[in-house]
């Protein structure tokens, strides 16, 4: 492998590094693959344990409403019915950000949005506890919901929350440089406003929770769809009055997360109230309806923006006001508001910078992480306008990318430092790819193509545990029985980060990564990590996994010296050999071999490493959030063809390049890719949640909402770039939610180039397009 690396714990850069890997870079299938395609896994919801009895939540009807009474004494009676709870047994708030919380696993007082548990019941079977929600009687009164953000400042006399006037759950500011004089110095400046839309997760599987309270021991197990355990570990704690050691949590294989179980859900508390409660294990299992009513989806997002460009095209200065419609409760909120404010600062060079935004509180479900969090607002909205200034300017919207593109290098006024890009070569390799060049502008009405760009966060900076340190650690435990073992807290939610942790784990060990094992999560066994969020899992648990191979081989080099008769400095190991790199066809021995003389004088190997990114100082209110290591990028190109008769939007092709750095595992590179162009067509063109001025729910179904199936997608072209980040664990980085962004403004774009007519809010309808081109003709 060359020779050893020696890094600087603080700064994580390299003195010293060699590119040729063995296992990083290969395409390998999930580990975990053949046994999902062949059912052989179980999820939560396919757990039965002994003595195990089925949980159901009573929702609200309605969107605001103080709670007179309830009545649960006829559900009590009924045969099979073991313990109802509401809102008086669990009166402790909790929050994924610890210093807003205001969220309860059942009403206390008041709910606040349409489908809000108000009580819980624990039956023999669902049958029986969907008999028992019937029986259990609820006096409301009735009041006026406020489901529009920009109306909701307005209504101070109808607070959602007492505390919160006028609505504001959050709020910031935050002026770099001087962009008012920037503005009125500009050649050119443009102003528009934006709509993002309100859009679900729509993840297959539902969250499950099963509680198993011992009350002879007063421990708590928890099964749990999450993708966050060890934050959902401090809050049960929190909610249940109960230490942190008398609970275990165990995640099983999660289908499908996106952000969207990046909270602790009502699912987990209510499952373990009832469990200490009647002493027996609880499922509570969502139908899917209950997932968009407790859904954490995007925020819906009204934006107003004002670009200023130099005479030749460059970026002056950027304001940006955003109104974040938040739901009922705090969620995410400030972490998804400062994102929206820091996603500005790149991919491009902008000087001057004016962010205010306020996120405010309605009577609709909690918005929260959704892939891509805080960057596709705002990315919809600066990619059609830097397509406007080209034309402004005369120049290609491929031009005026390069012109403003950052380099590696780049520190933005923001203090968010780029260590490393290949945005620039993402943007030739799709305008390459797809002809763009030759045409834009060119096609036939109807037809048309678009250009956009985007970046991600990759190793966050940030913290939902404050000042928690150290962000990830992972330990390697060598022996006999199992060779190579990784125990790491990082969830798995889909996009394969067990599989890339052994890949890792199996480059700097020297062994083929079919040979590494990754433990599960669960946080009795495996090591802590903050979770999946923000794509941070490759860059953090790269840094820790290596550091802590690096130890093992520190411990089993000398072993191999010994046997070998040669200087340690000569020892390398590859491909499940230690060997002499003078020697190599004289001297080497088994990998097995070494790790067996090992044990034989000192018994079993564990060695652990963790990570904490660097934070930067001197940034404003907020700053840190958005802040990040490093950082991944994307370029795509949408080409459409809309029906002139109907006014529906075909894409039929994307081009996209992307630079994640030196990809660990391309094959599942190429697969988030692929999904978060699929998640990004969608908010484009199809989805958006209903709900009725009174807070009802319209479309909370698959049935009803509209989600991109296989048949609506186009051809897809996705390249690599070549690229290795010297700040990065073996020169990787993100590439999960980078690709989302560019997606939608491409879209937006392309469809401009088709008929000449510019949209500003998602989705894109079939309406829509057509009363515009019905508009244009009349003009």
């Amino acid at each position: 492998m060359g020779k050893m690396y020696e890094v600087s714990n603080k700064y994580h850069e390299y003195k010293d590094y060699t590119r040729e890997f063995t296992e990083v870079g290969r395409s390998i299938p999930r580990l975990d693959g053949a046994a999902k395609v062949t059912g052989k896994v179980q999820y939560t919801d396919d757990l039965v344990l002994p003595r195990m009895t089925y949980g159901k939540i009573l929702r609200s009807p309605h969107a605001h409403a103080v709670i007179k009474s309830i009545d649960y004494s006829e559900a009590l009676k009924l045969d099979g019915v073991l313990g109802v709870i509401t809102g008086e047994d669990c009166p402790i708030a909790y929050g994924i950000v610890p210093h807003n919380a205001n969220e309860h696993a059942l009403a206390v007082g008041k709910v606040r949005n349409w489908g809000e548990g108000i009580a819980a019941v624990a039956a023999v079977d669902e049958v029986t506890a969907e008999k028992a929600l019937e029986l259990i009687k609820v006096e409301y009164e009735i009041l006026e919901a406020v489901t529009d953000p920009r109306e909701a400042l307005k209504r101070d006399d109808l607070r959602i929350h007492e505390n919160c006037p006028n609505n504001i759950a959050h709020e910031g500011v935050q002026v770099y440089g001087d962009p008012e004089k920037a503005l009125s110095e500009s050649d050119f400046v443009l102003e528009q406003e934006y709509y993002s839309s309100y859009v679900n997760h729509a993840f297959v599987e539902p969250q499950s929770a099963i509680a198993d309270f011992d009350n002879n021991t007063g421990t708590l197990h928890l099964y749990a769809t999450c993708q966050v355990p060890h934050y959902t570990h401090q809050q049960l704690s929190k909610v249940l009055e109960l230490p942190m050691n008398k609970i275990r949590i165990t995640v099983p294989l999660i289908g499908g997360g996106f952000g969207g179980k990046g909270v602790a859900s009502q699912a987990d508390f209510c499952s373990a109230i009832l469990s200490r409660k009647i002493g027996r294990p609880v499922k509570i299992t969502y139908e899917r309806s209950e997932i968009f009513a407790t859904n954490n989806a995007r925020h819906p997002c009204y934006m107003k923006f004002k670009m200023g460009f130099d005479k030749e095209g460059r970026i002056t200065a950027v304001d940006f006001n955003n109104i974040m419609d938040g739901g009922a409760y705090a969620g995410w909120g400030i972490v998804v508001l400062f994102y929206t404010a820091s996603m500005v600062h790149i991919p491009y060079m902008v000087p001057n910078v004016r962010f205010e935004g306020k996120r405010v509180y309605t009577n609709k479900p909690t918005c929260g992480a959704h892939r891509g969090l805080g960057g596709v607002q705002p990315r919809f909205a600066m990619e059609q306008m830097l397509d406007e200034a080209a034309a402004h300017f005369g120049m290609s919207p491929y031009e005026i990318r390069k012109l403003n593109a950052a380099e590696s290098g780049y520190t933005a006024k923001s203090m968010m430092y780029i260590p490393h890009t290949e945005y620039k070569k993402c943007l030739d390799k799709v305008v390459e790819r797809s002809g763009y060049l030759e045409k834009h502008g060119k096609l036939p009405y109807g037809k048309g193509i678009g250009l956009s760009g985007g970046y991600y966060i990759s190793g966050t900076s940030y913290t939902l545990y404050l000042s928690y340190k150290p962000h990830t650690v992972a330990t390697i435990k060598i022996d006999e029985e199992n060779g190579a073992t990784v125990f790491c807290g990082a969830t798995d939610i889909g996009q394969g980060v067990d599989t890339v942790m052994a890949q890792m784990a199996a480059e700097t060990l020297g062994i083929k990564t079919e040979d590494v094992k990754v433990v599960p999560r669960d946080t009795q066994i495996s090591t802590f990590d903050l979770g999946t969020f923000a794509s941070r899992l490759t860059f953090a648990t790269g840094w820790a996994i290596r550091n802590a191979a690096e130890k093992v081989n520190a411990e089993l080099f000398p072993v191999a010296a010994s046997m070998m008769k040669c200087r340690g400095e000569e020892v390398a190991v590859k491909d499940g050999m230690f060997y002499s790199i003078y020697e190599k066809s004289k001297k080497s021995v088994p990998w097995s071999d070494v790790v067996t003389m090992y044990i034989e004088s000192n018994g079993p190997l564990t060695c652990t490493g963790q990570f904490t990114p660097p934070r930067r100082k001197g940034i404003q209110q907020g700053g840190n959030i958005g802040h990040s290591p490093t950082f991944g990028f994307s370029a795509q190109i949408a080409e459409v063809d809309v029906d002139t008769e109907t006014g529906k939007v075909k894409v039929t092709k994307i081009t996209e390049a992307g630079d994640c750095g030196q990809p660990i595992n391309p094959m599942s590179v190429e697969g988030q890719v692929h999904g978060s162009i699929q998640m990004g067509m969608g908010q484009a063109l199809y989805e958006e949640m209903k709900i009725a001025p009174d807070g009802r729910f319209l479309n909370p179904s698959l049935h009803d909402y509209k989600l991109p199936t296989s048949m609506d997608m186009p051809e897809i072209d996705a390249t690599i770039v070549e690229s290795f980040d010297p700040s990065a664990p073996y020169g990787g980085k993100e590439s999960g939610e980078g690709p989302i962004q560019p997606t939608a403004p491409a879209i937006f774009n392309a469809v401009y180039d088709a008929i000449g007519v510019r949209f500003t809010e998602m989705p894109l309808t079939p309406e829509k397009v057509l009363n515009a081109i019905k508009a244009s003709k009349e003009k």
